[in-house]
């Protein structure tokens, strides 16, 4: 059966209770499972795309957790390797009054020693590669250089079998040992994409420009580039055609994991009907209008997977807003 390969981190989000506080400050955390991409391989599989996460946890109490999570939200964790020393990574989330996400760090421990670095490309599984629709990537694994090259032997075998890439430009420097190193190699990932899905902040601070046909020229070969930007707009451009969507007025509690939801939604879309019918106009607007639409709906819950909508959630709250519109 045709499915989505998620390549990259599954970990724990420690989450603040309390807003608007710092760290030092915070009373108690909520403990989510959560990884930019287990949180697309999360969605996916709630909108009833079948979907396979190729990660690493550490063989300890929180990397079962996590697996028998994804296992419980649908997705196939066949592909998530067990490192028997390495640590499952543990994120600490403070949020603003907004509930707009601060990154506030890691456990205790030296980045090089957490499951998510040191995936192991000999254990990727070419089969799984053969039949899929869509090989998704955040650029996280670049940091370090065991998982690294797990992603370059999965570009190899995408390309091998034709399978279109989706990159998330995903940029959190406190990922990055050195982050000055990160802007080069992401644009080395970006020339064997085909779609990119990066938010405005993100493409500005990485990729200097944020306007969709400006970074067509960047990267000519790109069928699809996204931007989103918060609780303004999504600019995109798919085939030769660009336009714009703005956000779902939502009350926002929780904006870790919009995003991921977003691009979970827009892939589970793109799978419906032949890529070449991007070039429609009807349908590319669609197909990113019901993307905004899940990522406004998981703000308004806490966590990144929890609130992830399914079909029917998303598209109720498209009639409603539209009939909104005609009223």
């Amino acid at each position: 059966m045709a499915h989505v390969l998620c390549l990259g981190e599954v970990l724990i989000d420690q989450i603040a209770e309390q807003v608007a506080v710092p760290r030092a400050d915070v009373q108690s955390w909520r403990m989510c499972v959560g990884g930019a991409l287990a949180n697309v391989a999360c969605g996916l599989a709630k909108l009833g795309t079948p979907v396979y996460l190729i990660s690493c946890v550490g063989q300890d109490r929180l990397g079962k957790h996590c697996v028998e999570f994804l296992v419980g939200q649908g997705v196939r964790t066949t592909a998530v390797q067990v490192h028997p020393h390495a640590v499952t990574r543990e994120v600490y989330i403070t949020r603003d009054a907004k509930g707009n996400r601060v990154f506030a760090g890691f456990t205790e421990q030296s980045r090089t020693a957490f499951a998510d670095t040191v995936m192991d490309a000999r254990f990727l599984a070419e089969d799984l590669f053969a039949e899929a629709d869509f090989l998704v990537l955040g650029s996280l694994g670049l940091a370090s250089e065991q998982t690294s090259r797990a992603i370059g032997r999965a570009l190899k075998l995408a390309e091998k079998y034709f399978v279109p890439v989706v990159v998330d430009l995903n940029w959190r420097p406190m990922f990055w040992p050195q982050p000055a190193l990160a802007a080069p190699l992401i644009r080395l990932l970006l020339q064997h994409a085909d779609f990119l899905k990066v938010s405005a902040i993100e493409a500005i601070e990485v990729l200097r420009c944020s306007s969709p046909g400006a970074l067509r020229q960047m990267f000519d070969h790109l069928e699809g580039i996204i931007v989103t930007d918060d609780e303004r707009e999504c600019r995109y451009l798919l085939g030769d055609r660009q336009s714009r969507i703005p956000a779902f007025a939502v009350e926002a509690v929780d904006t870790t994991g919009a995003g991921d939801a977003f691009l979970a939604a827009l892939i589970h879309r793109l799978r419906q009907r032949p890529l070449a019918e991007l070039a429609d106009v009807t349908y590319a607007h669609e197909a990113v209008r019901y993307a905004c639409a899940a990522g406004a709906l998981t703000t308004m819950g806490i966590g990144a997977i929890a609130p992830q909508p399914n079909h029917g959630t998303i598209e109720a709250f498209l009639s409603a807003r539209t009939e909104q519109q005609k009223s």
